[in-house]
């Protein structure tokens, strides 16, 4: 860095004195540019610029046209301003803090899928709010390469969407219509790469130098110096990390697939850009984005090109051109990386929310296992977080389930975790003996035998082989499992977030596999389509998809009636019975103590200091320091 840039990141007098330089300098343009959003974006770049600026430096402070991108970003963040409609700009003076309400719940759908089109999203807007969804994942329906685009991860270009779903503008219509209807759009920034097919992509194929600056084109012995440090994120598909050009005959950085190119962010034309994209997404009415692969997306020569420091730097950077030019948007850490990793991107000025691999890890974990202590141990160490932020707390998602524990926390408790991994494995697809689920297996790495899982929630929960059997006892103790897994995501402190068909007990589709684009992605096996008379089937109370989906409403009712469950702070609790898990949820005016029984036979709690309680899910009265809990048996207690 320059000596000078050096001196401005050690001092925040001069960093303030260098940012009212660069607004008195620019004012005259950014007004004009602005129009009506002057008066309110003046202060915030007063407000916010030194903050940038700082990231912006640490950023790009040692390239000598550092200053000349900055002010083209302040440029097109006066322009994103102009272009906000006034029911987002009505938003962005509202306080953020919505996830944290005891009312707050999600849900993630592919809009095919779900209903076929943007319109037919809008007609299911009334079974959202009857679920009590008011949170909304609509997964990648961006422009993407046919048939191949990782599940639509691989964008061709972000202002444009699949034509079969709808316009644009049909999408910005719908999304007020979601804010209208008091339910928060949530949309991906796919930001680490895009697909080999988008209009930069195109360019640096061409041969123009500057959109080939926005990927990395390298030679054989530049690819090397990374190379092999890197970790094989689809060793199936293809091994390494690279592609290469056959027209240039360089090897285009490629994490994931072929046709997803990596981006440069060391080029700060790029992050520009990308802002623009980003705040795009904004105005259409996003008040989520998902950041996709975050952890890949800074790159140095000699390591694992993950989770590196200037990742956090970047993001952040990406929140102070939010807090300019769209307050009210908030970012979504999708970090599935280990659990120390996954809590760094979790702050007020980074990621707001967070997936929780953990969680969703070790909740199955202990279904398979019985046992509750690597859940125990894992949660006391790792589920607090900064109270302005917030857990996205689910059971399985549109990808797989990969076993994100931590090695050392399983290995004090005397479990080898390559061996429990192996084993894991082998329980979810239904290959070790006694098992309950079907699940397939996604990515199994030839040279290691790792792989992850994936399947529907009910499929793996049990439902489709107790079906198969017709063993009405298996089906119960499924049943259970689901209303169990259920219970935790809603109580434990954060975003409960449902996936589509999960709330129905829809069962794996293996029809994929008859789908040549799709064959080679097991993931497809949890991407269900769901039809008419399965949400039909959610008020008919003699079907497994009304079971399941009326013990989730009753959840969800309980939950939105108890404020702890908001903003009441978490203490995981260790239970004398290592079938039991405990956590405790705590306000300054009310106590909720939530105890869930991990096996299929009765279990013992000797661990209630109070006598008297009130079960909230049921109503009734418990009195007693010791209780027995019923197969999969969820309580949530309040003492009297």
């Amino acid at each position: 860095m320059q000596k000078t840039t050096v001196q401005l990141l050690d001092n925040p007098q001069l960093l303030r004195f260098e940012s009212d330089k660069i607004l008195k300098r620019l004012s005259s343009t950014l007004k004009t540019q602005a129009k009506h959003a002057w008066p309110v974006l003046q202060p915030r770049l007063q407000q916010q610029l030194p903050v940038l600026l700082a990231l912006y430096l640490r950023l790009y402070g040692d390239l000598y046209d550092c200053y000349f991108h900055l002010e083209q970003l302040l440029k097109l963040l006066a322009k994103s301003a102009a272009a906000r409609p006034d029911y987002l700009q009505q938003e962005d003076s509202s306080p953020q803090d919505w996830h944290k309400a005891e009312a707050a719940l999600g849900a993630a759908c592919y809009v095919d899928l779900f209903a076929n089109d943007f319109k037919g999203l809008a007609e299911r807007i009334p079974y959202l709010k009857k679920t009590g969804i008011n949170y909304l994942h609509l997964m990648p329906l961006f422009k993407a390469p046919v048939p191949n685009s990782d599940g639509g991860y691989a964008v061709s270009d972000y202002r444009q969407t699949m034509p079969e779903l709808g316009t644009m503008p049909q999408l910005a219509e719908l999304m007020a219509q979601l804010h209208q209807q008091g339910i928060k759009p949530v949309l991906d920034f796919v930001f680490n790469h895009t697909s080999d097919e988008h209009a930069w992509a195109e360019k640096a194929k061409a041969g123009d130098p500057t959109y080939r600056e926005f990927y990395f084109f390298f030679t054989e012995q530049e690819r090397d110096q990374f190379a092999p440090s890197l970790r094989e994120i689809f060793p199936t598909i293809r091994r390494g990390s690279f592609t290469q050009d056959p027209s240039s005959g360089l090897w285009i950085w490629t994490t994931f697939n072929n046709f997803q190119w990596d981006l440069n962010y060391a080029n700060p034309a790029v992050f520009n850009a990308m802002a623009e994209e980003m705040l795009f997404l904004a105005n259409q009415g996003a008040s989520v984005l998902r950041l996709d692969a975050l952890a890949f997306v800074w790159k140095q020569a000699g390591t694992s090109c993950e989770n590196l420091p200037k990742a956090h730097t970047l993001i952040q950077a990406f929140n102070a051109v939010a807090q300019i030019a769209a307050p009210s948007l908030q970012f979504k850490s999708e970090a599935i990386v280990h659990p120390d990793e996954v809590v760094k991107y979790i702050a007020p000025t980074e990621c707001q929310l967070s997936y929780n691999p953990l969680l969703m890890a070790l909740l199955w974990n202990s279904l398979a296992t019985r046992k509750t202590r690597l859940m125990t141990e894992s949660l006391q160490r790792r589920f607090a977080i900064d109270p302005m932020c917030s857990w996205v707390n689910y059971i399985r998602c549109h990808d797989d389930i990969g076993w994100t524990f931590d090695d050392n926390v399983a290995w004090q408790l005397g479990i080898n975790p390559d061996h429990h991994r192996q084993f894991l494995n082998q329980f979810y697809t239904g290959q070790f003996p006694g098992s309950f689920a079907s699940g397939v297996k996604f990515q199994e790495n030839p040279a290691t035998g790792d792989c992850r899982v994936a399947g529907m929630l009910a499929s793996l929960a049990g439902v489709e082989k107790a079906q198969q059997s017709q063993n009405a006892e298996h089906l119960q103790h499924a049943l259970a499992r689901i209303y169990l897994l259920n219970s935790v995501i809603l109580s434990i402190g954060g975003l409960p977030l449902l996936y589509q068909g999960d709330e129905l007990g829809l069962l794996n589709d293996y029809s994929y596999l008859d789908d040549p684009a799709k064959a080679d992605d097991s993931r497809w096996v949890n991407r269900v389509r769901v039809h008419d008379e399965q949400f039909t089937a959610a008020n008919q109370p003699e079907t497994i998809s009304g079971q399941i989906y009326q013990q989730l409403q009753q959840l969800i009712r309980c939950r939105a009636r108890l404020p702890v469950l908001g903003h009441g702070e978490t203490k995981i609790l260790s239970c004398s019975s290592p079938h039991l898990f405990s956590y405790q949820r705590t306000t300054a005016e009310e106590q909720l103590l939530c105890l869930v029984n991990f096996s299929e036979h009765m279990q013992q709690s000797d661990d209630l200091g109070h006598g008297q309680w009130l079960e909230q899910l049921t109503g009734k009265p418990m009195t007693g320091n010791r209780l027995m809990l019923k197969p999969y048996q969820v309580l949530w207690l309040s003492p009297l």
